[in-house]
């Protein structure tokens, strides 16, 4: 999936601080999709968000009964999102309270969003109630720590630059509050030559990057791609091309082969009016470092990370799954199995073990198949968009999370997958291999 916003003009908000002496905060967050996701409290409730450095606005959604806060100060306005649809209904709430530990705002501005067609959720397998970028990052130097899956947040200034061999920094650029940089690209695989290419950094985005076709007279339409869905915008469904380029160069980083998107020009329509951006720089890239966003300087630093090496892979399923609701399991309680020794002389002078079994139901979480690329190792093999993923290389899915099941399908080409679906209350057993469609 990947979670990219273009939000009507911002405006700046109240900042974020600290509520005591503290210089720093340190906060877990879980790695979903490549996508940062941790809890905050609005208004005294606890709700999930997507760190997203490339939003400006903070935004609600997926709001049930369960997850309501009160909000302040509302009107109803017209949010467009990246997508072919129509600009969404929203509403603007000002005067809200955010409080991350000892990180606090007392009035900030947030949209919220009704739009039953956008679900982060059933995407990420973990309920997710909004996204949160410039207005948090702004105040602080931010550290992110892909592989501790740590994030620090400094006092502005506070943060200590020591020489890092590791390290290449960049300026920042900012355009209605979004961060962009330059760096470089080799976009052909029959030469070195290296482009020029501004991005906006874009830690909501779970691809490597994507380049918009014509932005530069380099960034041509690709000639080895096929066509996939890219992801849902909060105005639509967002397709394009999925390609290769032959490396990303970051000062003296070189990234090969990095997977790259290009969009559909109706989709990034409204992206496209900031005429000097060229794409996206994803968190499929940015994991293979460790982050410092320091807006205030006008400065990001980029550390070597022990994943910087790790091959560039995509879904080659071809099947895009969401979570399904829950599935009632009966399983065998251990816990409270109890067993007898009985003597049956008559039968035998050895004795006999009789288990007594309990049982226990269990809510656990249920996966179907949202989208199937038609042509895929999956759509040839009959699979069906629809279809309740039962099992997986034998393993039931219930006991396996989202970003478990998803793995598999990024794994080297030709191996071999094993899928038991229901559909119309029948299961079907498939097997395909993954197929690389970019050599």
């Amino acid at each position: 999936m990947l979670l990219l916003f273009i939000i009507a003009d911002s405006f700046a908000q109240n900042n974020f601080q600290f509520n005591s002496n503290v210089k720093r905060q340190t906060i877990p967050f879980q790695l979903l999709s490549n996508l940062i996701v941790f809890p905050i409290e609005v208004n005294g409730k606890k709700l999930n968000f997507i760190l997203d450095s490339g939003v400006g606005n903070t935004i609600l959604f997926n709001l049930n009964a369960r997850d309501s806060v009160q909000l302040n100060n509302v009107k109803k306005i017209k949010l467009q999102g990246l997508g072919s649809e129509e600009p969404v209904d929203a509403i603007l709430s000002d005067g809200n309270e955010f409080k991350l530990n000892n990180i606090i705002s007392n009035s900030q501005k947030l949209y919220v969003v009704d739009n039953d067609n956008f679900d982060l959720s059933s995407k990420l397998g973990l309920t997710v109630n909004g996204i949160i970028g410039y207005e948090l990052i702004k105040d602080f130097q931010v550290k992110i720590n892909y592989s501790s899956k740590k994030i620090t947040f400094y006092r502005p200034n506070d943060f200590n630059y020591d020489k890092c061999r590791k390290c290449e920094s960049f300026d920042l650029e900012f355009y209605k509050y979004k961060p962009y940089m330059n760096i470089g690209a080799k976009l052909s695989q029959e030469n070195d030559k290296i482009t020029p290419i501004k991005l906006l950094i874009d830690s909501g985005g779970s691809d490597a990057m994507w380049l918009f076709e014509g932005s530069h007279p380099n960034i041509l339409s690709p000639t080895n791609y096929f066509d996939d869905f890219l992801g849902e915008g909060l105005s639509g469904t967002i397709y394009g091309k999925r390609a290769k380029i032959k490396s990303l160069i970051l000062g003296d980083f070189e990234l090969k082969n990095p997977t790259v998107s290009y969009p559909d020009s109706l989709s990034i329509a409204h992206a496209r009016k900031f005429n000097k951006r060229n794409g996206s720089i994803g968190a499929s890239i940015l994991k293979r470092f460790t982050v410092i966003l320091d807006y205030k300087n006008e400065k990001i630093t980029l550390k070597k990370g022990s994943h910087f090496k790790d091959p560039f892979r995509y879904n080659m399923s071809g099947i895009e799954l969401v979570h399904n609701g829950k599935v009632l399991v009966k399983e065998h309680d251990n816990s409270n199995t109890g067993f007898a020794l009985v003597n049956e002389a008559s039968m035998s002078t050895n004795n006999k073990v009789i288990l007594d079994y309990k049982y226990k139901f269990t809510f656990k979480p249920s996966y179907k198949i949202y989208k199937l690329r038609v042509n895929s190792p999956a759509y040839n093999a009959g699979l069906k968009e629809g279809d309740i993923v039962i099992k997986i290389d034998n393993k039931y899915t219930f006991n396996m999370d989202m970003d478990e099941i998803i793995g598999k399908f990024y794994q080297k080409e030709n191996k071999r997958i094993s899928i038991v679906v229901e559909r119309n209350n029948q299961n079907y057993e498939y097997y395909f291999n993954l197929k690389d469609m970019l050599k």
